[in-house]
């Protein structure tokens, strides 16, 4: 009487299939392709830089108020258009229902002086308790590291 012996080990194939991993991680690559662009919230302003900002995390909630002002003079009100003369009612508009009126404000660091006062002036006009201004932070040197010397010392 002899014993049967199955052999079913051999058929294992531990090879890795590759096509679907890079199809898989190609349909990832263009899904976050198209989607980062979309991330960006508002309008970019090149702004002012400071060394020790206060922290205004509130400034990038999703129904945080930006007033942007760009370095040629133009107004956004978010990622809208808007003159100065027709700020004043948006704002009111925007913040009738709202407990907290706030409002933020990013101005270029090249944007006339002039007009930024009148975007404030015309933001505070509409009835907002707090006006933020918000900065960048400069980059500073590590304190253990010396500053570059200028070219020819």
């Amino acid at each position: 009487m002899a014993l049967a012996k199955r052999d079913e080990g051999s058929k294992v194939n531990s090879d890795i299939n590759v096509t679907p991993m890079v199809d898989v991680m190609l349909v990832l690559l263009i899904i976050f392709m198209v989607i980062t662009p979309m991330l960006q919230k508002g309008i970019s302003v090149d702004m002012a830089k400071v060394n020790n900002p206060t922290p205004m995390e509130d400034a990038d909630k999703e129904d945080a108020l930006l007033v942007s002002v760009m370095r040629d003079g133009t107004v956004y009100f978010g990622a809208d258009k808007v003159t100065v003369d027709s700020l004043t009612g948006k704002v009111k508009d925007r913040l009738t229902n709202k407990v907290n009126k706030e409002v933020y404000l990013k101005a270029d660091a090249r944007a006339h002086y002039g007009k930024v006062v009148e975007v404030v002036d015309a933001v505070r006009a509409a009835g907002v308790d707090d006006l933020g201004l918000l900065t960048e932070q400069r980059k500073t040197t590590t304190p253990g590291k010396p500053a570059a010397p200028a070219a020819g010392q």
